[in-house]
């Protein structure tokens, strides 16, 4: 198994428990999830929209890296996504932040996330839950 780590937000709807759902279903292919506190935070990109509420977890699977992407895109589906536009409102959002030390570089899949070190939003919880993260992030990134 392989550690992922992925960050959540919602900005439609009960937001919380858009993330709890999600979180629901995620598990039904990640195992040992731990979950980062929920984060209330600005929207980025288009700010005209309400404010987020944001985590991050970690867990282990068995997932290729393609599979994961297509795994958490129908958990978004499952959960009610909308696509309305780039960096819209949205019930769900899921990222995959990091798989293992992979590095990937697909038009539809990057891998380390390749805004995740600007975004307190993803920083903060996952300090929160990865105490080693700089070493990992040091090797992911090099």
């Amino acid at each position: 198994m392989v550690k992922v780590y992925l960050a959540l937000g919602s900005n439609v709807g009960n937001r919380k428990e858009n993330i709890r759902k999600a979180i629901k279903l995620l598990a039904e292919k990640i195992k040992d999830i731990k979950v980062a506190s929920f984060y209330e935070t600005e929207p980025v990109g288009y700010t005209k929209q309400p404010k987020f509420i944001n985590t991050v977890l970690k867990g282990y699977t068995d997932l290729s890296p393609e599979e994961l992407l297509l795994f958490c895109q129908n958990v978004e589906k499952k959960v009610g996504r909308v696509y309305r536009f780039k960096w819209g409102p949205r019930e769900i959002d899921i990222d995959i932040l990091l798989y293992g030390d992979l590095k990937i570089d697909k038009p539809d899949l990057k891998i380390p996330h390749p805004y995740m070190l600007e975004r307190d939003f993803v920083m903060i919880p996952l300090r929160e839950i990865e105490k080693d993260i700089d070493k990992i992030l040091e090797k992911v990134f090099q």
